[in-house]
């Protein structure tokens, strides 16, 4: 089967920015692929090109073995869009939103119907279907903004930072409802700044910056491809965090990072190494007392640092969003 997304040497300018930059991206059929990067990296650019919704300005991008610039329609079959935020009509129920999108579809009236009953039963929306969109929790209109993208049954679903701004209970909620419809045969293209996301949901991660791809493979291979593990201590008396600073400086060549706010001290150590009991002595030795000390992978902005040389905070700084 031809790979779901192949894009090769994609570039895509906004006045003198490059929003994409000579992307090189591969998305086989049966995965979930994670776009991961900092913002203004190029992910949404990169969603909205795949959508059509934006020309290439250079290099190939295929959609299901369609070229988007010359068979744009043949693409849009196929596809589904959730973006960033809700696209809902709050004056209208949650059946009467998804029927319209239906509509629009090409759907007549009754396979609309039925296409909106089943996407509603897909989601766990039915109870709430005959409300007015604008009585639904964000969860729940994020639920429906993704229920919409789905009544024209797509191959492949683009989500666009699906999961920004919702409470904990609704990021659980909608990874539950995104992991059914891979279950069910749904490609889907995904971007988030949240590697814990990533984790849940993807088989494959491509990290970009600037543009370009910078990594690619599991989230297990990207977290080893950074080369360390951390350890995270969270001393009980502020006071203590030089001491505790000190004493962690000796495990590893990496200078620990200390954050005053919450106590915590952070330092590299090299992966596949148990360190904890050392450092476990070592604060011993130094006196601190600890809440709590932890060994754990890398964050995202932790593997983004490794492979780019910088923080995911510094690297948003002064680079516009696309």
């Amino acid at each position: 089967m031809a790979p779901t997304i192949e894009a090769v040497g994609l570039r895509k300018r906004f006045g003198k920015t490059a929003a994409l930059d000579g992307l090189d991206l591969v998305a086989e059929p049966g995965q979930v692929l994670a776009v991961l990067g900092p913002n203004g990296a190029g992910k949404t650019t990169f969603v909205r090109t795949v959508a059509t919704l934006l020309r290439p300005d250079g290099g190939a991008l295929r959609v299901a073995g369609h070229d988007v610039r010359r068979e744009p329609g043949a693409v849009r079959r196929v596809i589904g869009l959730a973006g960033q935020s809700a696209a809902v009509e709050p004056a209208m129920t949650g059946r009467e939103n998804l029927e319209l999108v239906a509509r629009l579809y090409g759907q007549d009236a009754r396979t609309a119907k039925a296409s909106s009953t089943r996407v509603l039963a897909q989601l766990g929306l039915t109870g709430a279907a005959g409300r007015l969109a604008r009585t639904y929790s964000g969860g729940m209109r994020r639920k429906l903004d993704l229920a919409a993208s789905l009544v024209g049954a797509p191959r492949l679903l683009l989500l666009d930072e699906p999961t920004t701004g919702l409470d904990p209970r609704s990021r659980i909620e909608l990874w539950d409802a995104i992991r059914d419809l891979v279950d069910q045969g749904t490609d889907v293209l995904l971007t988030t700044q949240y590697l814990d996301e990533a984790d849940h949901l993807a088989s494959r991660i491509v990290i970009i910056d600037h543009g370009r791809a910078v990594a690619a493979g599991t989230p297990s291979e990207l977290k080893q491809r950074a080369g360390h593990n951390i350890i995270e201590v969270h001393t009980h008396d502020r006071a203590d965090l030089a001491l505790a600073a000190a004493g962690l400086a000796a495990l590893d060549h990496d200078r620990p990072q200390i954050e005053e706010a919450t106590r915590r001290v952070r330092v590299a150590v090299a992966a596949g190494s148990d360190r904890l009991r050392d450092a476990l002595g070592a604060l011993d030795a130094a006196g601190v007392a600890v809440d709590d000390i932890s060994l754990r992978p890398p964050t995202l902005d932790e593997v983004f640092l490794a492979l780019t040389g910088q923080a995911l905070d510094d690297a948003d700084a002064g680079h516009p969003a696309a």
